[in-house]
Order: C-alpha cells, then structure tokens, then sequence
C-alpha cells in the first residue's frame, strides 16, 4: 500500500510515532442508548513523523465537520487555571504591543470566549473566529462578537475583503486541530496588520516525547508541533518567527510570536533558546521518534497491572474529568465501566452521558462525596493541582488521587 503524504510538505510517510489502533473520536460523548452505542464508530489513531519536515501527524484524517459539529462538547470556561492564564495573556499583550480602544484582537478557534471576554473588558474591540456553534453562541451571549466558521485561506481572504485586519490575533490550541495546516496558515497574513502579532499556543512536542503524553493524541490533533516544524510552516505562508516562550499549560506549550516578514519586530533571546532545546534534543532526527511507541506500551501495562491489584482488593476506582486525554488513554489501555465505576466532571454537557469506547458513565462532581471511591484517578493530569486542591475532602474517607502518566503514582 502506497505511503501517505505529509500534510505539510507532501513527502512519503514512511515512520511510525505511536499507532493506538481504532478508538473513538475522542469528544463523542454518547448517551445511554443502545442504538447510540451501537452504532458508534471507531477510526484508526496513528501518529507519523515525516522523515523532511519533522511534522509528527496521523496519517489518515477524519473530516473536521464530524469532530467540530454543532454540539462539540469542549468549553474552555470550565478550567479556572486556563481562565487565569487567559487572563495574564490578555494583559500581557495588551502592555506589550500597546493596544487599545483603536486595536482589534482576533482569536481563531474563540471558543466560548474564554479569552476574548478579557480584552471586552478592558474596551479593546474583539472578534472570535469559532466552527462549533453550541460554543460560538455561549460567546455571543456573553458579548463576544463571534463569526461561526472555520478559519484558513478562503475564510480569511473573505474576512480581509470584509476590511477586517488584526493588530493582534491568538489561535490558542488550534494549529494542530487543522488537516490541511498550510491552507489554514494562510488565512493569518490575509487579517493580520502589517505590522500585527499572531501568536500560536500549543503542547510542545518535545514534552510529549519526554513526558510520554501519548494521551494528548488524538483525532481532532492532527498536528504534534515543535518549533522546528512550525517556523517551516509560517515560513511558507511569508510569516516569521520572531519570539517564544514557554509555558506550564497542557503539559507544557511555547508560545510562538509570529509576524509578517516584513515587519519590524526584532528577534527575541526566547527564539534561540527554544531552538537550542530542540536541537539538543535531536528533533531533527529520525531516531528521536522511533521508539516512542515501545516506551508508551510499558505504561499501559504498569497501570493495567495498577487496576488488577487494586480490584483484588475490592476496591472502587473513579476517575476524574472526562477530558479528551483521558478517553485516548483509557481506550488505549483497554479500560471499561467494569474497570472504572464512573468518572465525574464539572461540564453538564457532558454529564449522564458515557465516555467514548469505554462506556463509563460520566456523573457530577457530587458523586464522589456519595459514592467514597478508594481511588479518583485523575484522567487530565495537567490540572492536578487545580482539580485535588478542590477535592481534598476526598481524604476524610481516605480516597487517594492517582495519576497514570509517565508512570502510575498514588497521591
């Protein structure tokens, strides 16, 4: 069978990443119906590397209209840390680039208008840029001016003839979530000022590697960037890379600053230096990604072996948070509601509904003081802190926290 191409530079795919096998879109939440789980569809999860770009990416693609549909059920607001870092962002981009009430800031993949509500406040015109309509409407709501639509050359030559042009524009967690990346980076140049900032969140690949988060790949992840991959890709669009910076969130993210070739902005110390990790790391050799997949099989069987020894025992195990990470990682594993009573999350979307693949039914946080599980596995594990600094009371039966990645750890 033919190799597919890399959805960047077109070169042959020929290097396995990590293959998960079939699973589930990862945001599918079902409800309890036996015609809904039977006719739930799976679909091959296979990151590859191109051997030219370095791109990591799955090899087959499912349409993005079926990930980002209507009532696509993730809503930023629901993590008060992400809030928070929203918030300093808005701050911070506003002290750094001067904006103000002549300004316009952009946000591509907008959300629930997590982020844009702060600039709102401080009287800094805004618009959001978001596909799925349940979240783009909960913005709207919240006077966020939001086009629903997705976001790439066509949309954003058509926003420009509109006479829309960004002095500053944030695509936060959305580069990796496009098939065809070049065609949406397109769309940047076309609303940007000539002398406007993009700038790009998203998990930096190099923690993935050496943190082993297999569980942050998944179908509507695409893309699994570094910055050596991402400086290609702008740079093919007449974008440059002038400053990074590194952030905590989602396991650890860079925060690429972006311009217009052209433009004025100098180059930043922050650039270099992420430049130097990757190389020290030797992203730009095959041999750095080929045996990640051995790596990630150890963990499935130390926390497979986890759940054997604590069931012998007669013990309840929960999780929380029906995060996207946490369906990858437990259809990974194999996990079902014969494992893991139920897991328990703050999102009424997706409450009494089931996981995607593992059927575990999804409860309100209230369940957990009901039920007293022995063990709260906690599924995004990128908010431990936030999530066991609010569920301590969880001690006062002895319930112990658990976290599976990079190994299985009892708090």
């Amino acid at each position: 069978m033919k190799n597919p191409a890399c959805r960047f530079c077109g070169a042959p795919l020929e290097t396995s990443f990590a293959d998960l096998g079939e699973t589930p879109l990862a945001n599918s939440y079902l409800q309890d119906k036996a015609d809904q789980i039977a006719t739930e569809r799976s679909y091959p999860l296979h990151a590859m590397v191109c051997g030219q770009c370095f791109l990591v990416q799955l090899d087959t693609s499912v349409p993005a209209d079926e990930i980002f549909d209507h009532d696509y059920a993730y809503f930023s607001s629901f993590s008060k840390d992400w809030l928070a870092h929203a918030k300093r962002y808005s701050k911070d981009m506003t002290e750094r680039f001067g904006l103000g009430k002549e300004s316009l800031v952009v946000e591509v993949a907008s959300n629930d208008g997590y982020l844009l509500r702060y600039f709102v406040e401080q009287a800094i015109p805004v618009l959001g840029i978001e596909p799925a309509g349940a979240v783009a409407q909960a913005a709207i709501e919240i006077g966020v001016p939001t086009k629903i639509c997705f976001f790439d050359e066509t949309s954003g030559k058509a926003l420009a003839d509109e006479g829309i042009k960004a002095d500053l524009i944030a695509a936060n967690n959305v580069f990796a979530h496009v098939p065809d990346i070049r065609f949406f980076a397109a769309g940047f140049p076309k609303i940007l000022k000539s002398q406007g900032v993009v700038t790009f969140e998203f998990p930096h690949l190099l923690n993935l590697i050496e943190g082993y988060q297999f569980d942050t790949i998944y179908h509507e992840h695409y893309s699994y960037l570094s910055l050596l991959s991402v400086e290609k890709v702008l740079a093919a669009v007449g974008m440059r890379v002038f400053d990074v910076s590194e952030h905590p969130t989602h396991g650890g993210s860079l925060r690429v600053f972006a311009c217009h070739v052209e433009a004025l902005h100098e180059t930043q110390a922050g650039l270099s230096h992420v430049r130097a990790k990757e190389a020290k790391a030797s992203l730009d050799q095959l041999m750095t990604y080929q045996h990640f997949s051995q790596n990630i099989a150890a963990i499935r069987d130390d926390f497979l072996a986890f759940l054997a020894r604590v069931k012998e025992k007669n013990a309840q195990i929960v999780a929380y948070g029906a995060a996207a990470k946490g369906n990858t990682f437990l259809n990974y594993c194999g996990v079902t509601s014969k494992d893991i009573n139920f897991v328990v999350d703050r999102n009424p979307a997706k409450q009494n509904h089931l996981l995607p693949g593992s059927h575990i039914p999804v409860r309100t946080p209230e369940a957990l003081a009901k039920e007293k599980p022995d063990y709260v596995i906690i599924l995004p594990w990128n908010l431990f802190e936030e999530i066991s600094t609010s569920m301590t009371h969880i001690s006062s039966w002895g319930g112990r926290f658990v976290t599976a990645i990079p190994q299985v750890k009892i708090w």
